[in-house]
């Protein structure tokens, strides 16, 4: 009996509590305080002015956090509760009395590529990241939402049960926290500029799972946004889910693929600020699905990997890159170059770069056409004697050598002469706002100035607004890339846009380059 009347007390706490942290309540709140003072007891005056706003004061002075700090350790960088206490916060949210009749949603946002930041910034810098980012989500969340860290980058949210879970509700919170997140964060003098993807799921949409099932759906859908980012967001749905397991199973169909040509490369342009010309095509892969249509990188590349697979997709690119360059030199058009990448995997290859030259060979083509891209951390492992040979038997080959995402990595400045790199391509991370933001127009001024007294060309990636590309022609960099100019598109859409831009030129006023 004992213990039905205080659970009966508990119950009522709890609804006491809920109803003095409702949005309702303080809206009604000045019509009890006119109807105390209309009647005129004292009693009720008294209630109504010191009683009623000491208990919201109380209610503000409850703990913030839904996660028992009791429960399980802590992530040492950001201080927060980590997967297992999630788990609990999340399963009392779907489960619990104060629930009955509501809905959670279980929202797990990543910071886009984290492992980028932290090689742009170190590790000092990526710790501080993680540590600004736990507190501006805390701080965008409401007092009864739950959020732990579950990864690097990576953070899971328990929103607190409400009345009506809808869509539109979820969305309104990922956009909130989007905007915090992507604040920029100051970093000796200068600023980083993360973004965040998202992707939740409802204990509904979960097919009422326990919270392990409600996670995983979160998780499956953060999948999805990632392939959309960056900043993307994704909601669990069928669809999201088949195409979870489709990628599961890519790995077996990965040779097919290849050999029917399936996976072929899509071609993005490369433009010159002092000419406006094309100046090259970038080849990047994409697989074309007969069910989940057209695949980017992210999805198969762990398929390609897990199937031995590199070197072949390899191989596949430059073939169908080379055959791109007779159709457009048949079709009119002077194309200087296109450019391929090479994964670390193939440059430790040590027949890379005879196979390169007889491919080249076998399409009657001049080295000087084909641009080899190497990520500039792996040309920073210069103790790799496999690799170095490689990079510089292609550069004696005749082929032009770009270091991709400059920027990111530690190449010495001496590999950029030992290699006779002819371009170093400017990292998107860097060209992001710089029409807004004077720390990253530095930044960038600074590696053009480099380039220039090395005597090395440069390409701008992730050119998306005309302010940027504004910006990187006054400055001096010497070709743009990026989805402000085109996104990558199947060769035979290459002509069409190729005559549709051309017919531009002459209309579009040049930009002249500062003096100096």
């Amino acid at each position: 009996m004992r213990v039905s009347a205080t659970s009966s007390m508990d119950r009522l706490a709890r609804g006491i509590r809920g109803a003095l942290a409702r949005v309702e309540f303080l809206a009604i709140f000045p019509l009890l305080a006119l109807g105390a003072v209309w009647i005129g007891e004292a009693e009720i005056i008294f209630a109504t002015s010191v009683l009623l706003p000491a208990l919201l004061a109380l209610q503000a002075l409850r703990p913030p956090a839904r996660i028992d700090p009791d429960t399980g350790p802590r992530d040492g960088k950001t201080g927060l509760p980590m997967r297992e206490a999630f788990l609990t916060a999340l399963d009392r949210s779907m489960n619990s009395p104060e629930a009955q009749g509501r809905a959670t949603a279980c929202l797990i946002a990543e910071i886009d590529d984290f492992p980028d930041l932290v090689a742009r910034w170190g590790a000092s810098a990526g710790d501080q990241i993680l540590r600004r980012s736990a507190e501006r989500l805390q701080t965008s969340l409401r007092r009864g939402d739950a959020v732990a860290c579950i990864g690097e980058g990576r953070f899971a949210i328990a929103l607190e049960p409400i009345a009506n879970a809808k869509l539109d509700l979820v969305v309104s919170v990922v956009e909130r926290l989007q905007r915090a997140l992507s604040e920029p964060v100051a970093i000796a003098g200068s600023a980083a500029h993360p973004t965040l993807s998202v992707g939740f799921a409802t204990p509904a949409q979960a097919e009422y799972g326990n919270a392990e099932c409600v996670l995983d759906a979160a998780l499956t859908a953060l999948t999805e946004a990632r392939r959309n980012g960056p900043a993307g967001v994704r909601g669990y749905s069928e669809r999201v889910k088949t195409r979870s397991r489709r990628r599961h199973g890519l790995s077996e169909e990965v040779e097919t693929a290849l050999d029917s040509g399936a996976i072929r490369p899509w071609f993005q342009p490369q433009i010159s600020t002092d000419t406006g010309a094309v100046s090259g095509f970038e080849a990047l892969a994409r697989w074309h699905h007969p069910e989940e249509g057209v695949l980017i990188p992210a999805d198969f590349l762990p398929a390609i990997d897990d199937a031995g697979c590199m070197g072949r997709l390899g191989e596949v690119i430059l073939s169908h890159a080379l055959a791109a360059l007779k159709v457009w030199d048949e079709a009119g058009f002077a194309i200087p170059s296109v450019s391929v990448n090479f994964s670390a995997e193939e440059l430790h290859d040590p027949t890379l770069a005879d196979r390169v030259k007889w491919e080249v060979d076998r399409h009657e083509m001049r080295p000087s056409r084909l641009t080899v891209e190497i990520l500039e951390t792996v040309a920073a492992q210069s103790q790799d004697d496999v690799v170095v040979q490689n990079i510089e038997r292609l550069s004696a080959h005749g082929f032009n050598i770009d270091l991709d995402d400059f920027g990111t990595g530690s190449a010495a400045i001496a590999n950029i002469a030992r290699f006779r790199v002819n371009r170093i391509k400017i990292d998107r991370s860097f060209v992001t706002r710089m029409d807004r933001e004077s720390s990253q127009q530095a930044v960038v001024a600074g590696i053009l100035a480099l380039a220039e007294r090395l005597g090395v060309a440069t390409v701008a990636e992730g050119v998306e607004t005309e302010g940027e590309q504004s910006v990187l022609a006054q400055l001096g960099c010497d070709h743009i890339q990026g989805y402000g100019l085109s996104r990558p598109m199947p060769l035979e859409d290459t002509i069409g846009w190729m005559r549709s831009y051309n017919e531009k030129i002459p209309q579009t006023p040049r930009i002249g380059r500062r003096a100096g």
